[in-house]
């Protein structure tokens, strides 16, 4: 289901894809993200996903203009996961909260796995 609204000059319809983009956009730019992962299907390996297909990492949900938003993360190693997470939290509600006017309902965020960062 889209995202949409009403204004005094029509409406206004956003994709699932758009917020996914502008949430995994908003997660690499978070203090411990390594990246997005995608899951092989095929044989289970989990795979850092480049800046082009990051919203492969994110899954988007939207319900009465409320999001619900799965994100399938890399962290760095050393860093508290939990500080990590809520970092990533507060960053996207935020984004998308102001960016779309939707309201962010709900942030699972799945580890996928741990990096070393050089």
């Amino acid at each position: 289901m889209k995202g949409n609204y009403s204004t005094d000059f029509g409406r206004i319809v956003v994709d699932n894809s758009v917020i996914a983009k502008m949430a995994g956009l908003t997660a690499v730019e978070c203090f411990g993200i390594v990246g997005m992962a995608a899951l092989s299907k095929r044989d289970g390996i989990v795979k850092l996903l480049t800046r082009n297909s990051i919203a492969k990492g994110v899954k988007v949900e939207i319900e009465n203009n409320e999001l619900f938003i799965d994100f399938h993360v890399i962290v760095a190693y050393g860093v508290s996961i939990a500080t990590i997470s809520q970092n990533l939290v507060d960053a996207v509600k935020y984004q998308l909260e102001q960016a779309t006017g939707f309201t962010v309902k709900k942030i699972n965020i799945i580890v996928e796995g741990v990096r070393v960062i050089d």
